[in-house]
């Protein structure tokens, strides 16, 4: 199981003509027009080129070395990216020669990470913190934002935690909402920025109708909670930061990772969110990916799921007749118990995303999340096909 690779370098020499900044180009098919100079022409066979170069093209993106007797500027893209299309857009910085992809039109899933800094440390973490100076990426996925296409249904900005330099991030979003007023915007945070009313009332005066945050609550006491995100304090500011949020209006997702800390003590934790908080928009019970500082924690954290779905089955029911919306992300249907299927979702993003031998036959494999291909995947030792 491998993830598709979504960035990569290539060699100075398989960079032509770009100068020294970081670019956000989008591909077209040499048969269409450029926009502007941002547009580039998707080179697949040889006869693209004299296309490109008659549609005024003056940059280009392929797989094969570019001929001579043409001038447009060139990015070669490097050995196993993956395949890309029209209406894509990926990030170039031509003195590292990284290339990333930014936007994949044709996927369900497409995620900006604002930052990597944070002021928690999550145990579980799948993008370990770092402190560096990356306030950069801001500009370049607003620079990003203007190339994606308006029929986008979903976008969803992560971190690090994206507040961390709220005020550029909630100008970040009003650019979205101008840009893409019927995409839906999702943010993933940690929410204890919200804590602050200032931020609470800058993030609801986007106005945007599609806005919603996705906060973690991993158990209903603190030191549980604390303990996981391995910061003092940081329940009740994420409990008071989802007030903060409600009360202005807001959508509101909780997000509750299961591990071998977490899932024993579902129960208690879906009750507690059913009696306090019913009035968020969804809770999603998410299987972990074994990733990042999961990896580093496994032998605290792994548990199998097998041995979860009671506390699983318990906390979906007590959620579900509170009349919470609840579903069950990253796990496959066959480690389920079949009264917790229906509430599965196929959560896991399509780069990462993958199946296993024992799931060739499976009547339901199209409905099914299946597994996660980064890092080192564990398997429940419940994996069959149902």
């Amino acid at each position: 199981m491998k993830p598709l690779v979504l960035s990569g370098r290539s060699p100075a020499a398989d960079i032509l003509g770009l100068g020294a900044e970081r670019r956000s180009i989008r591909l077209r098919l040499p048969v269409s027009f450029p926009a502007d100079d941002r547009d580039a022409a998707l080179i697949t066979s040889d006869d693209d080129w004299k296309v490109a170069d008659a549609h005024n093209y003056k940059l280009a993106v392929g797989r094969i070395a570019r001929p001579d007797g043409f001038s447009l500027s060139y990015v070669r893209l490097p050995a196993a990216f993956a395949e890309v299309g029209e209406g894509d857009v990926l990030g170039v910085h031509p003195q590292s020669g990284r290339v990333r992809a930014l936007y994949r039109r044709s996927s369900r899933h497409n995620f900006f990470l604002v930052t990597e800094r944070c002021n928690n440390y999550c145990m579980m973490c799948s993008q370990p913190p770092r402190k560096v100076d990356d306030s950069w990426l801001i500009d370049e996925i607003a620079e990003t934002l203007s190339l994606v296409d308006p029929a986008t249904i979903a976008l969803t900005f992560t971190g690090g935690e994206p507040l961390t330099e709220w005020r550029r991030f909630i100008g970040l979003l009003d650019v979205a909402r101008d840009l893409l007023p019927d995409t839906a915007v999702h943010v993933l945070t940690n929410g204890r920025g919200f804590s602050s009313p200032e931020i609470a009332n800058a993030w609801a005066a986007v106005g945007h109708s599609k806005l919603s945050a996705g906060i973690p609550i991993y158990a209903a006491v603190d030191h549980i909670h604390d303990y996981v995100v391995q910061a003092k304090g940081a329940l009740d500011q994420t409990v008071l930061g989802v007030l903060h949020l409600k009360d202005r209006g807001q959508r509101v997702e909780i997000r509750t990772v299961l591990h071998a800390i977490t899932a024993p003590r579902l129960r208690e934790t879906c009750s507690w969110i059913a009696r306090n908080l019913p009035f968020v928009d969804h809770v999603a019970l998410m299987g972990m990916e074994h990733t990042g500082f999961a990896i580093a924690n496994s032998d605290l954290l792994w548990i199998d799921p097998l041995d979860y779905q009671e506390q699983l089955k318990a906390g979906v029911d007590v959620l579900s007749a509170a009349g919470v919306n609840v579903s069950v992300y990253n796990l496959p249907l066959c480690v389920l118990d079949p009264s917790v299927r229906p509430f599965a979702v196929q959560s896991i993003s399509d780069w990462k995303n993958a199946y296993v031998k024992e799931c060739e036959g499976c009547s339901v494999r199209r409905d099914c999340a299946g597994f996660f291909s980064t890092g080192r995947p564990r398997l429940s030792r419940g994996i069959a096909p149902i």
